[in-house]
């Protein structure tokens, strides 16, 4: 548990320009991107996270990992091929926005072609919740947040009330909650903000 805990990397939270990047694809397969890779799967797991793109570690690199029914994938250069007309609506949170969830839409079914961290080349068919983790991880890679998707009026502050098991969702706007987050960065803060992690990475 602690060499674990040694390998995972701080998440990246918004206000970090790096997230606003488009991710640079990687070119070589090498020892740095499998160390990469394994630092990300550290990371997501330690963060408690379905999904996690190397931009939320501080790699401007188009690599991301998931996981989805106790399996772990990992995407190196991942493209959509193909995504579903008909769209659903879910809650989404994100390791880099804690405590803000947004209604995001997204096409229920896509397919995504990728290589692995050997270079093998694949496809993968993807339905419900872990189309929406690889459409919000692939959104991170090309500088997209949640804050980006959510439906008009679908975003808000995720708050404890004191003697209550239900959180209080407060709206919010996508300039309010950018404001927030600068104003922690700039004040320090931002780096013990923790929040918990709804349906995303």
């Amino acid at each position: 548990m602690r060499k674990q805990k040694e390998k995972a990397k701080r998440i990246v939270l918004l206000g970090n320009p790096i997230l606003r990047q488009v991710a640079e694809p990687v070119r070589r397969l090498d020892k740095r991107i499998k160390e990469l890779v394994e630092k990300m799967l550290h990371s997501m797991e330690a963060a408690n996270g379905v999904g996690l793109a190397a931009n939320q570690i501080g790699v401007p690199l188009r690599v991301c990992v998931a996981k989805h029914e106790g399996q772990y994938y990992v995407f190196i250069n991942p493209e959509v091929m193909w995504a579903s007309d008909e769209k659903y609506g879910d809650f989404e949170g994100c390791l880099s926005i804690p405590n803000v969830q947004a209604f995001v839409e997204r096409s229920i079914e896509i397919r995504v072609m990728a290589y692995d961290q050997n270079g093998d080349r694949f496809e993968v068919d993807a339905h419900g919740m872990f189309s929406r983790v690889l459409q919000h991880e692939i959104d991170h890679l090309d500088g997209k947040l949640i804050i980006d998707r959510a439906v008009e009026g679908g975003l808000y502050w995720v708050r404890m009330e004191e003697h209550s098991e239900e959180p209080v969702l407060i709206p919010t706007t996508p300039t309010e909650v950018e404001q927030a987050f600068l104003v922690m960065m700039n004040e320090d803060e931002y780096a013990s903000v923790k929040g918990k992690e709804v349906n995303g990475g």
